[in-house]
């Protein structure tokens, strides 16, 4: 019966248990610890590039195209 008198306890005690190890265990990602690559300029002369030249739709344009 003494058990149940302190449930509450010991379901707190076990959460923050729980979160205590989860935080102390986590690692860091490999994205953030890494270092940032930088490409230099120029570095590919084949790199392909493309260049939109297009009127914006108007508004009955749009609505043609929704149907």
């Amino acid at each position: 019966m003494n058990i149940a008198k302190n449930m509450e306890a010991i379901f707190i005690i076990a959460i923050g248990l729980v979160s205590v190890t989860t935080l102390a265990t986590a690692a860091v990602p490999a994205a953030r610890n890494a270092a940032p690559v930088s490409v230099p300029a120029g570095a590919d002369a084949n790199m392909m590039v493309v260049h939109v030249t297009a009127k914006r739709l108007t508004a009955a344009q749009k609505a043609q195209l929704a149907d």
